[in-house]
C-alpha cells in the first residue's frame, strides 16, 4: 500500500481523526513530534485531496527508494528532475527532525549536486522553515516539471536516525481559505466564528458516518445531502457546494437566513457551483420544533455548530458557564429529541461549548447523559481513542478562546 506523511495542523488529535475518518483505508498510523503521521492508505491520495482535509498542511508520498542516510537525499532529488536538461529547477525541503545545522548543509549540497549535472538551480526555504504555503504555489513546486519538494523526516531510535523520505504533493492553500473566511459577503462576529478548515473536519466525520467501510475522501464524487439545522451565515453550507453536495439548512433567525443565502450564492459565483448541479434550500426555522422534510428527502447527515451561548468578552466564573451551560443544554436535547422523532435514523455531527474557567472546562452534561433517551449513541472513529480521551470526544480550543468546542459524533439508534 502506498505510504504518505501529513504535516497536522494546530489541534493534531482533531487533524489525525479527521486522517482516519477520511482517508481510504487508514492504517498503521505512527505520529512524530505530535506535528507529523506517517500512514499507509488503501488508495492513492491526489493533490486535490487537501482541499478537503482542513485539518492536515502538506502531504507527501514516500518514495520507493529510501535514502541510508542524509547524505543521499541530494542524489534522491535529482532523480526527480530526471529528463531536465539547460532548465533552471527550483527545490524545497519540508524538514522535521533534523538539526537545523543538517538542513541548511543538505540545501548547499543539493544544489552542488544538482550543478555537477548541469543543472542550475534555487532553492526556497531554509533551515528553519520550509517555503510557505503561497511560495509553494507560486514556485511550481506541485506542479512544474522543473520543481519539487521534499518531504525529509528524521526518525530517532536508541542508537540511530532513520530516515524517512517522499515527494510533497500537496499543500494546503491558504489564501483561498482566508478568503472564504474573511471575504464572504456577510460575516457575522457577534457569534462564534465556525472555521471553514473545522467546517470541513465536521464534514468527513458526518461523510465517515454515513459509510460502513473507509470511503472517505472518495465520497466527494458522489451526491450527499447534507442539513444544518443551525446554518447561520452559512459556513457548513458553503464548504458542501464546494464538494457538490446537496444542501439544507435553516436557522431560527431571519438574519441568518437571508445571511447564508449570500453567502452561497457568492461561493456560486466564485467557483462556478451552478443551481443546477448542486442544489441548495435555506429556510427559518426553529431546530425544537418539527422538521417538515418527507422521508425521501431525508438528508444523510446532519452536520452543524450547534448553539455555543452567548459571545463571552472574559473568562467566565464557574457559576455563569453553569448556568449558560444548562440553557444550552436545554436546547441542544430538544434538538436532538426533534431530530430522532422527525428524521428517524439519521445521523449528527455536531459542535457542543466547552466553558474555559479558571476551575476547569464547563462541559454538557445533562443531553450527555439523556443521548441514549434521545435515540442517539456516542461513537469516535477507533484509531483514535485513547486515555487522552476520557469523554471519547475531541475538543477543539485555542489558548486565547474562552469557550471552546467538543465535536460529538452521534450514531442514530434505530427505533
Amino acid at each position: 500500500m502506498p505510504s504518505y506523511s501529513a504535516f497536522l495542523g494546530h489541534q493534531p488529535h482533531i487533524s489525525i481523526a479527521e486522517l482516519s475518518a477520511a482517508i481510504p483505508g487508514f492504517s498503521n498510523p505512527v505520529v512524530l513530534e505530535s506535528s507529523v503521521v506517517l500512514f499507509e492508505s488503501t488508495a492513492e491520495l491526489a493533490p486535490q485531496d487537501i482541499d478537503m482535509l482542513g485539518g492536515t498542511i502538506a502531504l507527501a508520498k514516500k518514495l520507493n527508494e529510501q535514502p541510508k542516510s542524509l547524505a543521499d537525499v541530494p542524489h534522491l532529488l535529482r532523480q526527480q528532475f530526471a529528463g531536465i536538461a539547460d532548465k533552471k529547477v527550483t527545490f524545497s525541503f519540508r524538514c522535521m527532525g533534523l538539526p537545523p545545522g543538517d538542513v541548511k548543509k543538505l540545501y548547499h549540497n543539493s544544489k552542488a549536486f544538482l550543478k555537477s549535472f548541469n543543472l542550475p538551480s534555487r532553492y526556497v526555504g531554509s533551515e528553519r522553515n520550509p517555503a510557505a504555503a503561497v511560495l509553494v504555489h507560486q514556485a511550481g513546486l506541485l506542479t512544474d516539471k522543473t520543481g519539487c519538494e521534499l518531504t525529509v523526516i528524521g526518525i530517532k531510535d536508541a542508537k540511530t536516525t532513520k530516515m524517512w523520505v517522499g515527494r510533497t504533493i500537496a499543500v494546503q492553500d491558504v489564501e483561498a481559505y482566508t478568503k472564504r473566511d474573511m471575504y464572504k459577503p456577510v460575516r457575522d462576529t457577534r457569534v462564534g466564528l465556525l472555521p471553514p478548515k473545522l467546517a470541513q473536519v465536521l464534514l468527513n466525520f458526518g461523510i465517515w458516518l454515513t459509510k460502513d467501510s473507509h470511503v472517505g475522501l472518495r465520497a466527494s464524487k458522489e451526491t450527499l445531502t447534507i442539513f444544518d439545522p443551525f446554518c447561520g451565515t452559512g459556513v457548513i453550507p458553503m464548504e458542501c457546494l464546494l464538494r457538490g453536495f446537496e444542501v439544507l439548512a435553516s436557522d431560527m433567525s431571519e438574519k441568518a437566513v437571508t445571511g447564508c443565502k449570500k453567502n452561497l450564492d457568492w461561493v456560486r459565483k466564485e467557483h462556478d457551483v451552478s443551481k443546477k448541479d448542486v442544489k441548495a434550500e435555506v429556510w427559518k426555522h426553529d431546530a425544537r420544533k418539527a422538521f417538515d422534510i418527507k422521508p425521501a428527502n431525508f438528508p444523510d447527515v446532519i452536520v452543524t455548530e450547534g448553539s455555543l451561548g452567548p459571545a463571552l468578552m472574559k473568562q467566565p466564573a464557574i457559576r455563569d458557564a453553569q448556568s449558560m451551560s444548562r440553557e444550552v443544554d436545554e436546547l441542544t436535547e430538544a434538538f436532538l429529541r426533534n431530530v430522532h422523532a422527525t428524521l428517524p435514523g439519521v445521523h449528527v455531527v455536531m459542535t457542543w461549548p466547552v466553558c474555559q474557567t479558571s476551575k476547569g472546562p464547563v462541559f454538557l452534561e445533562h443531553t450527555r447523559e439523556k443521548l441514549h433517551d434521545c435515540g442517539f449513541q456516542l461513537i469516535t472513529p477507533a484509531s483514535v481513542r485513547s486515555e487522552k480521551m476520557p469523554r471519547g470526544t475531541l475538543v477543539y480550543k485555542r489558548p486565547d478562546q474562552f469557550v471552546g468546542r467538543e465535536i460529538i459524533i452521534l450514531k442514530a439508534k434505530t427505533k
